[in-house]
């Protein structure tokens, strides 16, 4: 499958620059993991960029309909078994197995909630966040309501990961593909 065909498929479903954005953080985050991993980092970010293709359309039946979306694009069941197992617990059966999949559904929420401190510091930007902000936003749990820091935390341990370590590598990744993001945006904008 080709990039542009995933984007066709995502754009097709999701019209919001909320959720775009999301989609292409998401991306770039798997794509960061994928490389320090020494894994395939266009499979894993095609996966994290589709990862809520049905999220905005049918969130009643988010992880339920991606399924059937995804087989428009002739994704393979590797794929889609990734994609669905984003939301175990929550909205899905699928349970996190491969390092891939895990690493999806600890920074899924995460990286909300970094983009929700993001927009509160004056640089608006990740590039000077530390991890001992983050943490301060992490704890109050009025901040990024809509973060799962269960979630979040259940990630972190299905890694093997101290949050810490989640934290700073999320954080780093998204600092590493800010402009990145921006640029894909700014048509959105």
């Amino acid at each position: 499958m080709e990039r542009e065909q995933a984007i066709d498929l995502l754009k097709k479903y999701n019209k919001e620059e909320f959720h775009l954005r999301h989609a292409f953080t998401v991306e770039q985050v798997m794509c960061y993991f994928a490389k320090e991993n020494g894994e395939d980092e266009e499979f894993w970010g095609l996966v994290g960029l589709l990862h809520d293709v049905d999220f905005e359309q049918y969130p009643d039946e988010h992880c339920q309909k991606a399924p059937e979306l995804l087989k428009q694009i002739e994704a393979s069941e590797e794929m889609i078994h990734a994609i669905c197992s984003h939301g175990y617990g929550i909205c899905s059966e699928v349970k996190p197995e491969k390092e891939m999949e895990k690493i999806l559904f600890a920074v899924d929420e995460l990286t909300g909630l970094i983009w929700a401190a993001t927009k509160m510091r004056p640089s608006k930007s990740t590039k000077d966040m530390e991890v001992s902000s983050l943490k301060k936003k992490f704890k109050d749990k009025k901040f990024a309501a809509g973060c799962s820091r269960d979630t979040i935390k259940q990630g972190a341990e299905q890694l093997g990961w101290e949050l810490d370590v989640l934290f700073e590598k999320t954080i780093l990744a998204m600092r590493e593909s800010e402009d990145k993001i921006e640029e894909e945006m700014k048509e959105y904008q």
